[in-house]
């Protein structure tokens, strides 16, 4: 036998070593394709749950029905105004414990994608920035600025640095498999020019030398720089293009309704709609899609951002406002994302071919070399119905739907046909209930926190967000010598 150069069994024993600790801790990449979970390719189906838009008692039963329903990821923002209302003071307790809500997730078996932003839009109070960002010297808001990136940089370290010690990345045995810097900063940039180019620079070179061990994203950013995957956010997103070739086509917002406002009519999307939007996406090659929202919950407190936004924040969701199934939207979505599973294994594993059979109308079959098969049948018409011929049969498709064919033969789900069952919701007494009403008293012109100028005081400046209300007490001294008091005639304050 020969003899081996120890040095060369310590490199082969580090080899094997290595390879076993990477199966353990697991990983998280991605190509064309889709997003590699420890070496597989994934369709995720994934629903947007705001933590501080529910309550913890809620969190298990929302997270329970979201995969009940086939989700496969949780989405969230991170709110940088409830987490930090004073500088360097935080907060993670109640409805802003992040730690106990990943965690909740990683129980239920569901992965986690954090939107750490840190501005978050989401119709939610200031964006989610803290009113104290306002008043530090220099700052100017999402732009190449020294005072915000240095504010934006401390925060977003302070999330990664809690998720780290927890080991919620998903390198670490954790659920977390995707995060996300800035939010739809792309129209901002092009807005603003140079300074919005370095800034989605800078916000991508840090957020990656925080090394998660997973990929970050940046949603509607055509030029998010590399190793950022640039995403789409809409209605529907089937044409849209990653902005490099090696990157997956991810659908981070579909948005299931709309937010409500004070005196508008309560928007609403069918589901029909939401299917055939999904489905569009994932015959062009889509691989990831969320809902937003999948539950939209309440806006508690002041948190409710933008004019007239009001309280309730239900979107027309598939879990509404109260926690409660929002059916048929809740049933029909499921049942979808159960085709989907059934045909998952040939979508990450081949490319489309399209054909087009009529007007109107596209076959995509996707065909891998071990002979599998699945394909799409739609009819895009928003008026007729179609009869489709493809192999030996012939399938019916209603106006504006999509159908899933496995194997190529048996339809296994269409878009418009609806079997999951509808509810009415009623609102019931609980019990005896009474207005109540109280006067409030305006302050006096000596009061101790009363102010004086001439003009208007800009109202965030003077109320540092504490309050909606900023009480104005005009005073007017009339001598009695005045022309009009003799005359009776018509006085005009100037």
């Amino acid at each position: 036998m020969p003899k081996i150069p120890i040095i060369k069994i310590l490199l082969a024993l580090l080899v094997v070593f290595s390879c076993v600790c990477s199966s353990i801790n697991g990983a998280v990449s991605y190509d064309d394709k889709a997003i590699i979970i420890n070496g597989r390719r994934r369709i995720l189906m994934s629903g947007s749950i705001h933590y501080p838009r529910s309550t913890p008692q809620m969190w298990p039963d929302l997270i329970k029905k979201a995969k009940d329903g086939g989700l496969d990821v949780i989405q969230t923002y991170v709110f940088w105004n409830g987490h930090e209302p004073s500088p360097g003071k935080y907060n993670f307790e109640g409805r802003y414990d992040l730690v106990k809500f990943i965690k909740t997730v990683q129980e239920a078996g569901l992965y986690v994608n954090l939107r750490i932003g840190p501005y978050v839009c989401a119709e939610w109070n200031f964006g989610g920035f803290p009113v104290w960002l306002k008043y530090v010297p220099g700052m100017s808001f999402r732009t190449d600025n020294g005072p915000f990136k240095s504010a934006m940089q401390r925060f977003t370290e302070k999330i990664v640095s809690m998720m780290k010690s927890e080991e919620l990345f998903e390198p670490q045995g954790g659920p977390i498999i995707l995060s996300q810097i800035e939010n739809e900063y792309g129209p901002v940039e092009w807005d603003i020019g140079a300074p919005g180019k370095a800034y989605t620079k800078w916000a991508a070179q840090m957020a990656d030398g925080l090394k998660t061990g997973v990929p970050w994203i940046m949603c509607k950013q055509e030029d998010a720089p590399d190793p950022m995957i640039d995403t789409c956010n809409g209605f529907y997103c089937e044409k849209f293009t990653p902005n490099k070739p090696y990157k997956p086509k991810m659908f981070t917002e579909l948005w299931t309704g709309w937010f409500t406002e004070f005196g508008g009519a309560i928007p609403t999307r069918p589901v029909e709609d939401i299917a055939y939007s999904v489905l569009r996406f994932i015959q062009n090659n889509g691989s990831f899609v969320n809902y937003y929202m999948y539950h939209g919950g309440t806006n508690f407190g002041r948190t409710a951002g933008g004019l007239f936004i009001t309280t309730s924040y239900d979107y027309d969701a598939p879990i509404d406002e109260y926690g409660l199934l929002n059916e048929p939207k809740w049933g029909h979505l499921r049942d979808l994302h159960t085709a989907i599973k059934l045909v998952e294994p040939v979508l990450v594993s081949s490319y489309p071919t399209v054909t087009y059979p009529g007007k109107n109308q596209e076959i995509h079959v996707f065909l891998p070399k071990n002979g599998d098969c699945a394909a799409f049948l739609s009819n895009y018409d928003p008026q007729f119905s179609a009869k489709m011929t493809f192999g030996n049969s012939q399938y019916d498709l209603p106006p504006w739907s999509i159908s899933i064919l496995q194997d190529c033969k048996k339809e296994v789900f269409n878009t418009a046909k609806v079997n999951a069952p509808s509810t009415q919701r009623k609102m019931t007494s609980v019990g005896s209930f009474s207005w109540q009403s109280y006067n409030e008293e305006a302050p006096s012109s000596d009061s101790s926190d009363t102010l004086s100028m001439e003009g208007l005081y800009e109202q965030l400046n003077v109320t540092r967000d504490e309050s909606d209300y900023l009480w104005y007490l005009t005073e007017v001294y009339i001598s009695p010598n005045e022309q009009f008091l003799k005359t009776g005639s018509s006085l005009c304050l100037q």
